[in-house]
């Protein structure tokens, strides 16, 4: 197949820059599942924009740089905050429907919401479903669009990388795993987005959905490119504990509305851990919840909400009150149990302001690229901001880019598929064995607080499960859960040799070894490129 633009992911990135692109050429999206299965459509908080005259872009910025710790790039934080009212105008004109409220000139405007770390109300929001609104609106826009075209069930296996006359190494596409023909296709295009989102599948407990396996970052450093920042993981202080339901998130915005986090004991958790409360970042939250947890061996805290207005909260947050009913857990009278989980990864793919990458033809944008803009710790609710403002710049600069598509493709050789075909899983048994191997000790010695030793047995162990999975990706047919292994074993062992070259704590990344901030020595980002792992 020969395109003018493949994008791999179908999130909010990726439809932005879909959207964004289509009036110029033709547009393939490829997703591993079906179109609407993205970390987008369970957000449920919102998108952070300076929409109010009580608010302001300094404020937005600062905020941002706060949570950050010193390793935001600032022209990246200026073009996301001040892109942030563009953005919005952007999703309302492509349908979507944000919850109104009566202003306080008596006129609708956006209800606002409050997040950690922010200093101000300026979460958009549609209910507790914000992603889900956003996802479908943008989807619809698609469906009505005649040059864009989504493939459902394709697995991306590796970039098409040739080499010009003059030596530089150019993309011209992405090889592809067709599921329901088990064939390997190679599609040609001028342009190649990655827009697949985050790793949070490498950990044990997650927020993000079963397709976060880090495709993109681990096709882009096979090909060369360099990652950045991959020691910042982001672990979202309250996911649901429950048996019987996985990877649901609580939204930081009941926290912004009141509720209050207590140990299994009824102990106030941030009760002099920091002066904001359960409203400081997540980095911080997350810490002191599993400080608890570790000291009093308790497997969850509670999250409670018994001082506020029931009705409100219900009302306020549907979708989880309606869920929470569904296990018996009444939102706004029972304390509902939470732990923290790997929820979004703030390093990635090495982009510039237009996420252009350091190969010619490549573009990454949304959670599996870095702009720089999160630093060392995502502000709540700025990853749909960036998402849309840096995607709709992307699609810009790549129309400017578009080559004649058939240039890309002369040398045919380049786009043949030299690995396995699909076929029935054989030795499936070992595959699972190592999922389970790569994902537990990802969360045992690479978590929320790390230690040297814990992190130089991690990348031991690491190096022997890469090397195992490489002998069944040569040797056995391929798989869509072969495909991940290979992914998350290479994007575990770059967070681990990220966060080893770290010898400080900051943001997301916390050493027991090396508890304090050292700017001397670290103010500056983890850059890890083909050869800097065996």
């Amino acid at each position: 197949m020969n395109t003018d633009y493949i994008i791999v992911g179908s999130g909010i990135a990726g439809l932005t820059f879909a959207l964004s692109a289509a009036e110029s050429g033709r547009v393939v999206i490829i997703t591993k599942k079906d179109d609407a299965e993205s970390a987008t459509n369970m957000a449920q908080g919102g998108i952070a924009a300076v929409v109010d005259d009580a608010d302001s872009f300094a404020a937005h910025v600062e905020d941002t740089f706060k949570a950050g710790q010193g390793l935001c790039n600032r022209e990246a934080v200026e073009i996301g905050v001040r892109g942030g009212p563009a953005a919005i105008a952007k999703l309302t004109d492509w349908g979507t429907e944000f919850t109104i409220e009566q202003g306080t000139r008596g006129s609708p405007a956006f209800s606002l919401g409050r997040e950690g770390g922010h200093s101000a109300r300026r979460i958009i929001h549609a209910a507790d479903m914000t992603g889900r609104e956003i996802e479908g609106s943008l989807l619809s826009a698609i469906d009505d669009h005649p040059n864009i075209e989504i493939l459902e069930d394709h697995i991306a296996l590796d970039l098409i990388v040739q080499v010009s006359p003059a030596g530089e190494r150019v993309c011209i596409g992405v090889h592809v795993l067709d599921e329901a023909t088990r064939s390997v296709n190679s599609i040609v295009a001028s342009i190649t987005v990655l827009a697949t989102g985050g790793c949070g599948r490498v950990y044990l407990y997650t927020t993000n959905p079963d397709i976060a396996t880090g495709d993109g970052i681990a096709m882009a450093f096979r090909a060369g490119v360099p990652v950045r920042n991959m020691e910042f993981v982001q672990f979202h202080p309250t996911c649901l504990y429950h048996a019987d339901i996985r990877s649901f998130l609580i939204s930081e915005a009941v926290r912004g509305e009141g509720a209050l986090l207590l140990s299994m004991s009824g102990n106030r958790i941030m009760d002099g851990v920091d002066s904001r409360l359960e409203l400081a970042p997540r980095d911080i939250v997350a810490r002191a919840i599993d400080r608890v947890m570790k000291m009093t061996g308790d497997k969850h805290v509670y999250l409670d909400m018994s001082h506020l207005d029931a009705d409100r909260v219900r009302s306020r947050f549907p979708n989880i009150h309606a869920k929470l009913a569904e296990l018996g857990i009444e939102m706004g009278t029972d304390p509902i149990p939470v732990v923290p989980a790997a929820h979004y990864l703030c390093g990635g793919i090495e982009v510039d302001m237009n996420c252009r990458t350091a190969l010619r033809g490549l573009f990454a944008c949304g959670e599996v690229a870095h702009t720089g803009m999160h630093g060392a710790n995502r502000l709540a609710s700025n990853s749909l901001l960036e998402a849309v403002v840096f995607s709709a710049r992307a699609a810009e600069a790549a129309k400017c880019e578009l080559e004649d598509r058939n240039s890309a493709s002369d040398s045919s050789e380049y786009c043949v598929w030299e690995g396995n075909a699909s076929g029935p899983v054989s030795e499936g048994v070992l595959i699972d064995y190592n999922w389970d191997i790569v994902r537990r000790l990802m969360w045992d010695y690479v978590g929320i607080v790390r230690t040297e030793r814990r992190l130089n047995l991690a990348v031991g162990r690491m190096t022997t499960v890469r090397r195992e999975v490489t002998e069944y990706f040569d040797r056995y047919p391929l798989s869509s859960d072969l495909v991940e292994l290979r992914n998350i074993a290479l994007v575990g062992e770059l967070i681990i040799r990220s966060a080893l070259s770290r010898r400080e704590s900051r943001g997301l990344h916390y050493m027991e070894d090396y508890p304090e901030r050292d700017d001397a020595r670290f103010m500056r980002d983890t850059i890890l490129m083909e050869g800097s792992i065996l």
